[in-house]
């Protein structure tokens, strides 16, 4: 029987969501936690990849069980009483036997969080950047990225991707109290491409760049024209969607 988790995540503590040898993951700690509750060897299958640091408000993997959960909610409340404090589920569903939480997922949304006020509570979860930004130029540059499919210029050196193209569908600014908010969905995303993205449109809010500028680093397919990236605490993976007769997200 194949089940669809659905959790959440502080990522400070993890080296991201994958699997490595001698360092803390998050897959690796859900899988722990499973086999413990389940008393068997569980491999846990991701939407995709978070990078070190990088957190997610919203996540979907999928697991099989030769016992059947017959209880989901009692189930997820002993999960979490294993879990560490850092991680959160909220939902085990089971799911047709080929459902695949990589490979079926159709699109994806980031939101990086910028705060422009020193805050103790919220410097976990925001880049706290206090240099005045001009959004209404950083949102004509993110325009832009509606119109490309290779982001070569934004991808990590050495990842080993078989193709630089992603569908960007929606990529804005917005406000959300103190912070900056950048949402951009995609139906797939590179390494280290969002924190790159923000990194080089920050440039564009602080004037080094114009939009026209950015525009040019977009078509270029040049790594080396891009800004670095920006800190990982402020990325957050926030939804995974798929198609309905596959799996339909938990209301939250």
């Amino acid at each position: 029987m194949r089940y669809f988790i659905e959790l959440r995540y502080k990522g400070s503590a993890y080296c991201g969501w994958q699997r490595q040898n001698d360092v803390p993951s998050v897959q690796q700690t859900l899988e722990r936690a499973l086999s413990t509750l389940l008393r068997a060897e569980i491999e846990v299958v991701g939407a995709g990849r978070t990078d070190t640091g990088v957190n997610a408000s919203y996540y979907v993997a999928h697991f099989d069980s030769e016992v059947a959960v017959k209880d989901c909610n009692q189930f997820v409340y002993k999960l979490n009483l294993i879990l560490p404090e850092d991680i959160a589920v909220f939902s085990v569903k089971e799911v047709s036997p080929e459902a695949h939480a990589r490979f079926d997922a159709v699109r994806r949304e980031y939101r990086y969080y910028i705060e422009q006020k020193k805050n103790p509570f919220t410097r976990d979860g925001s880049w706290q950047y206090f240099v005045p930004l001009d959004m209404e130029a950083m949102n004509r540059a993110a325009e832009c990225l509606l119109r490309y499919e290779d982001f070569t210029s934004f991808a990590k050196l050495n990842s080993n991707n078989k193709t630089n193209i992603c569908h960007i569908s929606h990529a804005e600014w917005s406000r959300e109290g103190d912070c900056l908010c950048f949402t951009v969905v995609a139906d797939r995303f590179l390494r280290n491409m969002v924190r790159a993205l923000v990194g080089t449109l920050v440039d564009v809010g602080r004037g080094r760049y114009t939009p026209e500028q950015f525009e040019d680093i977009v078509a270029s397919r040049d790594l080396s024209r891009s800004s670095g990236g920006a800190p990982a605490q402020g990325l957050f993976l926030s939804d995974v969607a798929y198609p309905d007769d596959i799996f339909r997200r938990t209301a939250i």
